[in-house]
């Protein structure tokens, strides 16, 4: 199966520091070379440059200039990658940094979708992140979740999963209400879903349930099916591949 990850900074970083939460990107290298060593195909886009960088620089929020998100963006970037290819060189995978941007996506989709494909056919797993340091859009409106619903349905996975720090899509809110609970699959996407939303945000990350429905709504009318995990133990990943019922499931339409 060709599955695409998508894992957000607020599920790579300790909250209280933004500093990298070192057991957690561990175990989730691990796993997610374990479930390529069964063979699947698994495309990796990793948010967590802007975090990384703050946690380098010893900085506890984002400043508000953008040239300055920008480049700390590039400082953590190169953190970033540095760590994902020692940890992926442990169990003898070769990994592959594409960074794009929103322009690349529409304007040279064929080219980025070319270069994945062939990372794939040398047995590499491709670590995608938005070129923050020259793009605009992430940072200031959006999320990883929309890049990798549209890396997904551009290279026909069959599966789509948003690691995160929220268990689902709920009834309500769950910080505020103590009876919501946890909706397990979806069916469809109406505005009974879409009104669930909430757009609020992490203090390292940059998107919301709300990007996480729009990728939703990219990927099941390619006929994907999306889930939505809690990343904090990244064995969760063992339990989707095996299809047991774990956050919620947003089926594909059939086509």
């Amino acid at each position: 199966m060709r599955v695409v990850v998508k894992v957000g900074s607020s599920t790579l970083t300790y909250p209280s520091t933004g500093l990298l939460n070192i057991r957690r990107i561990e175990s989730l290298c691990k796993v997610l070379s374990d479930i390529k060593n069964e063979g699947h195909e698994i495309i990796f886009v990793s948010s967590g440059a802007i975090a990384m960088g703050l946690g380098k620089l010893g900085l506890k929020e984002k400043p508000d200039s953008l040239c300055e998100k920008q480049a700390i963006a590039s400082i953590g970037q190169s953190e970033l990658m540095y760590t994902y290819d020692q940890l992926f060189s442990r169990y003898n995978h070769t990994i592959g940094q594409i960074l794009v941007t929103k322009e690349d996506i529409e304007q040279r989709k064929e080219n980025c979708i070319n270069t994945i494909e062939k990372l794939l056919n040398f047995n590499c797993i491709p670590i995608i992140n938005e070129n923050d340091t020259i793009s605009t859009s992430e940072i200031e409106i959006g999320d990883n979740d929309t890049l990798g619903a549209v890396v997904a349905k551009s290279l026909n996975a069959q599966l789509y999963i948003i690691l995160s720090d929220i268990d689902g899509l709920y009834t309500s809110d769950p910080t505020k209400n103590s009876d919501a609970q946890l909706i397990s699959v979806v069916n469809s996407i109406d505005e009974s879903i879409l009104v669930l939303a909430s757009n609020s945000h992490s203090k390292v990350g940059t998107g919301g349930m709300i990007t996480k429905l729009q990728a939703a709504q990219i990927v099941t009318q390619a006929g994907c099916n999306m889930i939505i995990a809690n990343g904090k133990d990244p064995n969760i990943l063992y339990d989707i591949m095996k299809h047991k019922e774990v956050g919620t499931l947003f089926k594909g339409v059939k086509v």
